[in-house]
């Protein structure tokens, strides 16, 4: 009797044990190949996976062990990084900091836990792979039901696909930054603004900008693409097939090397309910702005037996995709009327709403360490960014028109005063520097055609109820089409707290930086070849604030660990994978490190990447057995 309950007991102890193991998910197998690539217009050899680009949809279950194994086709060495996913470090996919590299020929099988739910994607991370076509999509379904209820689910995958292959692109770009750019101001252009503004603004207007050799126009390095959803143009019109009164969850993916898209539909309303995979509470909009790597999960509700356009037009308006939503194949949704008045950049978005000349290092909260001089390493730094006077609960900049109160953040002078520039750090080099980096930092008064301007010739904007995510007076603060709700970064809650709130131990500032003469970025003027790792110790709470110095956004990306978005909703922030940072705009988010290894840090516009704006993150510390390693084999 004794030996039946021991064995009894055993049995049931070895069935607890096996149901506790996850369970092995889907093999998947994936080759790396070259691909023709049709967009109806054009015809392009590509890259990408299992003979065509995009790659399938992987589909995953929380809780779930991926094992995923790649074999590499190319003549060249290849990758893949699960964007967004928490993973060991050696599954993450990123040549010379994860792992070497797949060689031509070979296969390396990624295996990995899967801790998470939500929509992501994948991509190379080798080269320019992935603006040639290498990428796809991956859903993970929830261990229980998601909170909030849908019919029927469709990926939607946005792609600038442009007729020139990525290598090519960036040689044209060092060679000419502005080669692509087919807005570039005409006498048209002057004409026009001079009816609209008086011929002295206009006049005044081109002055300064040409004295300091920028174009209000650089606001998309890249133009004259084809705008692709799921892998076809508007002409091909990519379908997503629903019965009328249905909930469809349309699975948004910026997979474009360089292009934010403005999306709508028009005739319908989007409840937004993920962003970057993690679900945040319902907010109901007319349109989006997604920046390159961001994905948004969004719920419609067609009512009517007719087609809806997916519209999605680039930011600076250059370019745009488009697909139908309809209740029958065949059918296609009427395009609506492009948006053809592009934006153009202010003085704001410069950061001439910001305190160019202050000596940061003065601010009431800042410690004297914080990094203001060209060439610095990033440097930790504790101040209380909320506290600091002149900031607003998000940590930027507020409305700058009480000057009184800018006096008390540092000495504004005059904008020619070089010994309180000094006080910023040598600043010598800057002076004669042509490009956009670190504009924040530059004596505009002292440049050619600048010493006496003035800020409603030059349409800074002070705007002080537009998004708090664009500088005031921002030339790129969108608007919906309709009117309607256009969703900024400070309608995101969280729908649950991932994690317990706690103040950070400390802070890193990084300023993002460059030289778009030369077509340079950089991170704190440093480019990633010349720059040391920034070291976490696994633990820790980390806040990291960016100031943008250039007058390009910059969607930052860091892997392995979630980015909590400091939008002033408290423990309710929004967690995500990537954080825009607008132009003249000071962005912070916290991290918990909780994962050891080895990280890449990066913006995640490819030519900006690929041109210094790039960093390895080394979390030291922490238990071993997170560690995990792949397989290769022949």
């Amino acid at each position: 009797m004794k030996f039946k309950n021991a064995w009894g007991m055993l049995v049931a102890a070895l069935a607890v044990a096996v149901l506790s193991l996850p369970a092995m998910a889907k093999p998947y197998d994936l080759s790396v190949d070259y691909v023709d690539i049709d967009t109806g217009k054009m015809k392009t050899t590509g890259i990408g996976y299992n003979g065509s680009s995009p790659g399938p949809t992987l589909r995953f279950r929380e809780g779930e062990e991926a094992e995923i194994r790649v074999t590499n086709n190319l003549d060249e060495t290849t990758s893949i990084h699960w964007h967004g996913l928490i993973l060991p470090y050696q599954m993450d996919g990123v040549p010379g900091i994860s792992f070497p590299g797949i060689e031509p020929g070979q296969s390396f099988t990624y295996r990995f836990p899967v801790q998470q739910n939500g929509t992501y994607w994948f991509h190379s991370h080798s080269g320019f792979q992935e603006p040639d076509g290498a990428y796809g999509s991956i859903i993970i379904e929830p261990k229980t039901r998601d909170p909030f209820r849908y019919d029927r689910e469709y990926v939607v995958v946005l792609k600038d696909k442009h007729p020139h292959s990525g290598a090519r692109i960036m040689r044209n770009l060092k060679m000419m930054p502005d080669y692509y750019n087919r807005q570039q101001r005409t006498l048209g252009t002057f004409i026009d603004d001079a009816a609209r503004d008086g011929l002295s603004a206009t006049l005044f207007n081109r002055k300064a900008w040409g004295s300091m050799r920028m174009m209000p126009t650089d606001i998309e390095d890249i133009q004259g693409f084809t705008g692709l959803i799921n892998g076809k143009s508007p002409e091909q019109n990519w379908t997503g097939i629903f019965k009328p009164d249905e909930r469809v969850r349309l699975r948004f993916i910026n997979a474009s090397a360089m292009t934010y898209f403005d999306v709508r539909i028009p005739g319908l309303e989007m409840t937004v309910v993920q962003a970057d995979g993690n679900n945040v509470q319902p907010v109901t909009v007319d349109e989006f702005r997604i920046a390159v790597a961001e994905t948004y999960d969004v719920i419609v509700q067609p009512k009517e037996d007719k087609a809806y356009g997916i519209m999605a037009e680039s930011m600076g308006r250059s370019g745009y995709a488009f697909a139908s939503l309809a209740p029958r194949e065949g059918m296609r949704a009427e395009m609506p009327a492009l948006r053809t008045d592009s934006p153009l950049l202010t003085m704001a978005d410069m950061g001439m709403n910001m305190n160019m000349n202050m000596d940061h290092a003065n601010l009431p909260g800042m410690t004297p360490n914080m990094p203001t001089k060209l060439g610095m390493a990033e440097t930790n730094t504790t101040p209380d960014m909320k506290n600091m006077k002149g900031m607003n609960g998000t940590g930027k900049m507020g409305s700058m028109g009480d000057m009184a109160q800018m006096k008390k953040m540092g000495d504004m002078g005059s904008m020619g005063d070089m010994a309180q520039m000094k006080k910023m750090g040598d600043m010598g080099s800057m002076m004669n520097m042509p490009a956009q980096g670190n504009m924040a930092n530059m004596d505009h008064g002292n440049m050619p055609g600048m010493g006496n301007m003035d800020p409603a010739a030059m349409n800074m904007g002070t705007d002080t109820n537009s998004d708090p995510f664009y500088a005031p007076g921002s030339g790129l603060t969108p608007k919906a089409a309709n009117g309607g709700k256009f969703l900024s970064y400070a309608d995101l809650k969280a729908q649950k707290p991932r994690y317990p709130e706690r103040p950070a131990m400390r802070e890193i500032t990084l300023r993002l930086t460059g030289n778009m003469e030369r077509y340079v970025w950089s991170i704190n003027g440093v480019k990633y070849e010349d720059a040391e790792p920034i070291r976490l110790k696994y633990g820790e709470r980390v806040r990291f604030t960016y100031v943008n110095e250039t007058m390009m956004a910059h969607p930052m990306h860091l892997h392995g660990l979630w980015s909590i978005l400091d939008n002033g909703n408290g423990k309710w922030n929004p967690v995500k994978h990537t954080i825009n940072v607008n132009p003249g705009t000071t962005v912070s988010f916290e991290t918990e490190v909780d994962a050891p290894g080895q990280w890449a840090f990066h913006c995640h516009l490819s030519y900006h990447m690929a041109s210094g704006m790039f960093r390895k993150v080394i979390v030291e510390g922490g238990p071993q057995s997170a560690q995990a390693t792949g397989t290769e084999g022949s």
